[in-house]
């Protein structure tokens, strides 16, 4: 379970105040998917981030009784300097599971070769990536968040990574970021839609679908 308690948060960007969270009252359960919905701007990746803990709220708090991953598939808190190798093993120390297994399963999964023990540093783009979904998919946790990532590399790479993280949501919940409403749909039961700062919860993703997508539709009126 995930409560949203009275969670605000704002920015001042040239002068004016931009709410992203409007003292949300919201609370996800346990063992759901839930696509999070909403134009471009509104906000989304900051709320993933407060739930996650790495952007504090202005004001309220996230209440959880379960463990929640950092943005699957995020790569920009690698170490360049240390290998991928000592990147994970460092991970799995902060939390508590078993080094040698995280990285030999990481070291499976990503498929880097040789490159797995040299500094992160050389690494492309696209083996960042594959190392982080590994690690992501290493480490079992409550609560997935998931911002425009479930995967990188070639077409096969990419299948068994979807395929992956498509059996850990048979015993995790996700909060499911993505503009593609395929991939929404392929993996989220329910969603929530952000809007001017304010949370809607739906049991049925695809009432919350139409919810977005009537949205946008009000914004383009108003916008034309």
């Amino acid at each position: 379970m995930i409560r949203l308690d009275n969670l605000s948060k704002s920015y001042f960007v040239q002068g004016y105040e931009r709410v992203v969270a409007d003292n949300l009252n919201v609370t996800i359960p346990s063992n759901v998917s839930v696509g999070l919905l909403g134009r471009n701007g509104a906000g989304k990746s900051t709320l993933l981030s407060m739930i996650g803990g790495t952007t504090a709220p202005t004001s309220g708090r996230v209440i959880t009784d379960g463990t929640i991953s950092w943005p699957v598939g995020f790569s920009g808190s690698f170490n360049g300097e240390l290998s991928g190798a000592q990147n994970v093993r460092f991970i799995a120390r902060v939390y508590g599971v078993d080094s040698d297994e995280l990285v030999d399963f990481t070291a499976d999964f990503a498929e880097i070769g040789r490159q797995y023990y040299e500094p992160v540093r050389t690494y492309s783009s696209g083996m960042k990536s594959r190392l982080a979904f590994g690690l992501s998919m290493g480490v079992p946790f409550d609560t997935y968040l998931v911002d425009e990532v479930t995967g990188a590399g070639d077409a096969r790479f990419r299948e068994k990574s979807l395929q992956f993280f498509t059996d850990r949501m048979q015993k995790s919940g996700a909060l499911f970021v993505s503009h593609g409403m395929e991939a929404i749909r392929r993996f989220c039961t329910a969603g929530a839609v952000l809007e001017a700062g304010k949370l809607t919860y739906f049991d049925n993703i695809d009432e919350a679908i139409a919810f977005h997508h009537a949205n946008m539709q009000v914004k383009e009126s108003y916008d034309d």
